[in-house]
Order: structure tokens, then C-alpha cells, then sequence
């Protein structure tokens, strides 16, 4: 496995670990301490860190250790805002520009999602899956970048406050479905559509996090 590759496989099991919150919010962590978790070495673990840091999930401090940052509502709700007009011209581009070997994958998983069984874990990558197979079929590298990150913090905040796991897993499935079934129509306006549902969906669920801790206070 090449350097590339390894890099990559860092950087996916040290987004698990943050959006499980297997690393715990606010906590010090060494670089030292993540080889031991991932089982990887420090050159990729160090090439997936500085990725990470530029997608905001951590912040590292030489001589100190990678901080892992807490979420909140406020940030969620500003990246939504972004996230939103980016899924947009994901979907419209995917709808347009998809070809055979983009539309396969996603009729499978348009299927997968069909599901009403998924553990967290699951659905994680399902999800994260999701969002690969649209972004693949707007080929557009620069969105790709773009988008990324925004969806791994908002995926994050999602997993870190999420209640009821079968109801809501249920929801965003639905929700994914809708969209992945309208890019196979090539029908922009349903893709658009189904973006904004989405959107709503974890708009609310941000602020019923904060109706949940009111009730906890």
C-alpha cells in the first residue's frame, strides 16, 4: 500500500474515532497515542492530522497535542448554511453529468438504504458512502473538497447528540433515499428538493439539542 493509500486510511479511522467520539471532546491527545489506536504509522497518522486540522475536526498544538474541539449548536447551524448551497450543486451536477458507471453504485445503494436495521456504525459509512457517490458524479474535484469536510463536522454533530438511534437512522435514510433515487431520474428539481428536506431534518435536529439541554438544566 502506497503512502497515498496509507494517509487515506489514516485519516478514515481517525474521523471514526472523532465522529464516535471514541476521542472524547475537549481531550489532549498525542500522535503517539493515535499509531497505538489506528495500528498505523506516524507518517500517515501525521499527513491524515494535518487534513483533519484543515477540516476543522482537530487543532493541533506543537509541542502539546491535537485537541479535540467540542460541538455546538452555533457552528452547526453556520456550516448547514454552506452545506446546503454546496449539496445543491452537487445534486443538479450528479443529475446531469452522472454516467453508467456512477449510477450502478448508486441504484445499490439507493437499495441499501431501503434497510430499517442499521447499527450506528453501519450507517456511518453508509451515510458517508452516500455522500461520495453524488459528489463522484458532479465531477468536480473542487466541490468534492469543498464539501467534505462540512459534511464530516455536520455528520459529527449528528452522532454526538443523536437520541433515539432507530428513529433517526430511519429519518436520514429516508431522507439520503430521496435523493440518491432523484439523481437516478436525472429529475434536478426532486434532487434540489430532497436536499433542502435534508437540510431542514438536521436543522432541527441542531435545535432540538438545544431543547433536549434546557430540559436537562
Amino acid at each position: 500500500m502506497g503512502s497515498g493509500a496509507k494517509a487515506e486510511e489514516a485519516y478514515s479511522a481517525l474521523e471514526e474515532l472523532i465522529v464516535f467520539q471514541r476521542l472524547e471532546p475537549g481531550s489532549l491527545v498525542s500522535e503517539a497515542q493515535l499509531t497505538e489506536l489506528t495500528g498505523l504509522g506516524r507518517t500517515p497518522i501525521r499527513e491524515a492530522l494535518q487534513r483533519l486540522a484543515r477540516h476543522r475536526m482537530v487543532h493541533i498544538y506543537p509541542n502539546r497535542g491535537v485537541l479535540i474541539p467540542a460541538t455546538s449548536v452555533e457552528e452547526q447551524l453556520r456550516l448547514l448554511e454552506l452545506r446546503l448551497s454546496l449539496e445543491e450543486l452537487a445534486v443538479r451536477l450528479a443529475c446531469e453529468r452522472a454516467t453508467e458507471s456512477d449510477r450502478r453504485p448508486m441504484e445499490q445503494m439507493a437499495s441499501k438504504l431501503d434497510r430499517n436495521n442499521f447499527t450506528m456504525d453501519e450507517y456511518a459509512g453508509t451515510v458517508r458512502d452516500t455522500h461520495g457517490l453524488i459528489v463522484r458524479a458532479a465531477h468536480n474535484d473542487y466541490l468534492a473538497d469543498a464539501i467534505a469536510p462540512l459534511q464530516g463536522l455536520s455528520r459529527r454533530f449528528w452522532f454526538a447528540h443523536v437520541q433515539d438511534q432507530e428513529v433517526e437512522i430511519h429519518a436520514g435514510a429516508r431522507l439520503h433515499r430521496a435523493i440518491l433515487t432523484a439523481i437516478l431520474r436525472k429529475d434536478v428539481e426532486s434532487a434540489e428538493e430532497a436536499v433542502k428536506n435534508l437540510n431542514t431534518y438536521l436543522v432541527e435536529f441542531a435545535y432540538a439539542t438545544i431543547r433536549l439541554r434546557s430540559t436537562e438544566v
